[in-house]
């Protein structure tokens, strides 16, 4: 099947590697939290938000282990979840609360304009499309949702939020289990074969179709390389522009 003979009502796109450079998430996303989260929690460390987010990070299984390599017992304050969370950011776990403060971290860096969203150059051509032939446009990415709405709306090429009709994150599920898709498919009240969902990681395409939805993996600079039968088994674009000219499908 080739990109052309695809239709779809609604586009589900993945960010890292799809949207954006993974460049881009870990050059300069992730560090940026990194370096902010002490100051960050020393400032909110009082107010609702920033409790929960404590919380729960103590919840995980990873501050158990976290704590018991530490050489003497430590207190639960500010600098042993400042440098707790720089554990998880180093190793690039992918938990619910860790995507939480970063959200908000990052939050604070668009707002002052220390950050700016990339997008690849063909995105925003691609989203004007999508919605002019009427379909929807909605997020999933491990990235929690506030933080995918700040890399849309505060993009280098503007503010593209309003294509978007839905996002959605890991508290509906891991991406590469085949249930998260169904309930995206639930939740955008549309059947699985009428998504067309668009990432660089064979694992979730291979969820999501056996979800029912359709499929395309991209190629773009840096991602991962696929295997011989990862390229066999899928449909591959090297950009979005392939996809210019989806339509919905013919009822």
């Amino acid at each position: 099947m080739t990109p052309s003979n695809f239709t779809a009502k609604v586009v589900l796109v993945d960010i890292e590697g799809t949207t954006t450079s993974i460049s881009f998430v870990h050059d300069v996303l992730f560090p940026y939290a990194k370096k902010n989260a002490g100051n960050y929690l020393q400032e909110t460390w009082q107010t609702k938000d920033t409790k929960e987010i404590v919380k729960n990070l103590q919840q995980l299984p990873q501050f158990a282990e976290y704590v018991e390599s530490l050489e003497s017992s430590s207190d639960v304050d500010q600098q042993l979840i400042t440098k707790f969370v720089s554990y998880l950011i180093e190793r690039d776990l992918k938990v619910t609360p860790l995507k939480t403060l970063q959200g908000l971290i990052w939050a604070k860096g668009y707002a002052a304009g220390e950050l700016k969203g990339h997008v690849y150059e063909d995105v925003s051509a691609a989203f004007q499309a999508w919605r002019d032939a009427g379909l929807q446009i909605a997020v999933y990415s491990s990235g929690s949702v506030a933080a995918q709405k700040l890399i849309f709306q505060h993009s280098i090429a503007g503010d593209l939020l309003p294509h978007l009709s839905a996002h959605f994150d890991t508290h509906v599920g891991h991406k590469q289990q085949s249930e998260s898709y169904t309930k995206i498919a639930q939740s955008l009240q549309v059947e699985p074969q009428h998504v067309l969902f668009l990432t660089d990681v064979p694992g979730e395409a291979d969820a999501a179709r056996a979800a029912g939805m359709q499929t395309i993996i991209l190629q773009r600079p840096g991602n991962a390389p696929l295997s011989e039968e990862q390229k066999r088994d899928h449909v591959l674009v090297d950009d979005f522009t392939a996809l210019l000219k989806l339509k919905p499908p013919s009822e």
